[in-house]
């Protein structure tokens, strides 16, 4: 018989191929109108269209389940996945203070200290690309970023 995997089918599939490798034969099998089982010999070539057309009908089925599973997903199932949860008032009133008064702190700084920090957290900048941009070494840097969250 064949070494061809058992695949999944489109319920409304009427038929399955077969290939003997021993003979070199190639079977389509389905049942007619009537329910009675059929047995018929056809050409690899034949054979191979089927298979071909198998394959493609089972990537649509797998497109389809996929496009389904996502169109079944409700707005309360939504709200669990997605990855920016929804925050409530008092979490964006909180952030809203948190950011004024880290924005307040950050002016206060001495200037080279505000600048790091700006380049570091805002410009999403490293210790390494802001030492060669100031021209001095990194573990400066290292020192001045640590002075800066301290004060």
């Amino acid at each position: 018989m064949s070494n061809r995997p058992k695949r999944r089918k489109f319920k409304d599939n009427p038929y399955t191929i077969i290939e003997i490798e021993i003979s070199n034969k190639y079977f389509i099998t389905f049942k007619d109108s009537r329910g009675i089982f059929n047995k018929v010999e056809v050409s690899k070539d034949i054979y191979e269209l089927f298979n071909y057309y198998e394959l493609r009908d089972l990537s649509q089925m797998n497109e389809y389940d996929n496009h389904i599973e996502y169109s079944e997903i409700y707005e309360n199932n939504l709200n669990k996945r997605a990855i920016k949860k929804e925050k409530s008032i008092e979490e964006i009133i909180l952030e809203k203070f948190s950011f004024n008064e880290l924005k307040k702190a950050i002016e206060e700084l001495p200037e080279i200290q505000k600048q790091r920090i700006k380049k570091y957290y805002f410009e999403d900048k490293n210790e390494y690309e802001i030492a060669k941009e100031e021209g001095i070494s990194h573990q400066a840097i290292h020192i001045g970023l640590e002075r800066a969250r301290k004060n």
